[in-house]
């Protein structure tokens, strides 16, 4: 019997990419409940520094520069999170007393994620 053996590059971009997934959920629910409860902590404020460093580190080509994503997959990968972000978020915001559809009333679906991929870009 044969081994197949796939290619590096495709293997380890698939990885890259469900790595810069969580880490993107986990970036949108910090920024979902910072605009929908009008605050921040400290808490909030080192996980988003983190999840964009980690974001970034990942997506980085190191041998020849550059980035494995785009700009716009880099959003297609955002907003495919984004729902599953506003769940969890919405059992953290206002000690989860809001539904995730109550949530998504309060915060501006588009604003957040362009604030995402702006963090993610700076």
């Amino acid at each position: 019997m044969r081994e197949v053996i796939l290619p590096i590059d495709s293997t380890s971009l698939s990885d890259k990419i469900n790595k810069i997934d969580s880490y993107g959920v986990i970036l949108l629910i910090h920024l979902i409940k910072q605009k929908a409860e009008k605050r921040s902590t400290r808490s909030w404020d080192v996980s988003i520094e983190n999840t964009v460093r980690e974001i970034n580190k990942i997506n980085k080509r190191r041998k020849s520069g550059g980035f494995y994503l785009n700009q716009t997959e880099l959003m297609d990968i955002l907003q495919q999170g984004y729902q599953v972000a506003l769940k969890r978020a919405a059992l953290e915001a206002f000690e989860g007393s809001y539904e995730a559809q109550e949530l998504a009333a309060i915060v501006n679906q588009q604003e957040t994620l362009a604030e995402a991929l702006e963090l993610i870009q700076q």
